[in-house]
């Protein structure tokens, strides 16, 4: 029987004091995610990622999880991967995959691949006079700021006539600055989940009236998808561009563009809520992957 690490944070871990509100997610994935471990001979250990390094002692897989506050501690974070990855460990997904997802600049890259994105102006320290470049250079009255390192729409703004950037605004980190598209609000963003590199399940993700943020935080809901054949080879194409083969899993988050095609929002590979609901294979499916990298270090070893 092989140790699984299930990584999770102070926000998600159960019996936590400052427990986020949307950590329910962390609890359908365990749900999921356990029993088809268990079925496949191994165990699932949840454990938080900033644990000493003595704690991953005897666990062979580690599956990022729901580590929801790796933006906040970006150096730390990947220097726990580093020595987990030292170690022995396998990570999943790995953290040269990690370095590359987790400064949201590689969409400038997926760009370049031919992906069609949502248009963004980067900057390092966005003002007032940023967001008013961004307004002339994507003629959009609206504006929506992101962090580059960032999660879970986490310190995001949108400015608009409703809501003016305040005077001597200025944000604390690297900024993304792109369009409002109104798809977002009339027909919701698309997930497409890939599971050790084949199509496992697609989701349609809602924001609440009067919102554009389609997480569960923020009173987002989410529904099982049937997308059509432009929107999956659209998906499929985003996926196939990525610069790492098969990784144990990714999330595909697209939103129509508007001239009717999807436009990437984000490619999610590090600690992205799944769905289990609308996916009641992901268990068996993220377990036979496990299975198949924990047989391939196996047989390399011997």
């Amino acid at each position: 029987m092989t140790r699984i690490g299930f990584l999770a944070c102070e926000g998600t871990l159960p019996g936590s004091a400052r427990r986020r509100e949307d950590a329910y997610e962390h609890d359908l994935y365990i749900g999921a995610l356990e029993p088809a471990l268990r079925d496949a001979g191994h165990e699932l250990e949840v454990i938080d990622w900033e644990s000493p390094l003595e704690a991953f002692a005897r666990i062979g897989l580690i599956l990022l999880g729901t580590v929801w506050d790796y933006q906040d501690k970006e150096a730390a974070f990947l220097a726990k991967l580093d020595a987990l990855e030292a170690s022995g460990a396998i990570l999943c997904n790995g953290a040269d995959v990690v370095r590359w997802n987790i400064d949201k600049r590689y969409l400038a890259e997926m760009a370049e691949r031919g992906v069609p994105t949502v248009p963004t102006l980067w900057v390092e320290e966005a003002t007032a006079e940023d967001v008013e470049r961004a307004r002339r250079q994507f003629a959009s009255e609206q504006i929506v700021a992101k962090r580059q390192v960032g999660a879970g729409a986490e310190g995001q703004f949108l400015f608009g006539p409703d809501n003016p950037v305040p005077d001597g605004w200025k944000s604390p980190r690297p900024m993304m600055l792109q369009p409002f598209l109104p798809a977002i609000q009339s027909e919701g963003e698309y997930s497409f989940i890939f599971i050790d590199g084949a199509p496992s399940h697609v989701l349609n993700k809602r924001a609440a009236v009067g919102d554009y943020r389609i997480q569960s935080l923020y009173g987002g809901t989410e529904v099982a998808a049937d997308p059509t054949q432009d929107d999956i080879t659209a998906a499929q194409y985003a996926y196939d561009s990525l610069p790492f083969p098969s990784p144990l899993y990714a999330r595909i988050d697209m939103v129509r563009g508007p001239e009717g095609n999807l436009l990437l929002i984000e490619a999610e590979l590090i600690e992205p809520y799944l769905y289990p609901e609308q996916g009641p294979e992901l268990g068996v499916r993220l377990a036979n992957g496990i299975a198949k990298r924990l047989e391939a270090q196996a047989n390399s070893t011997t």
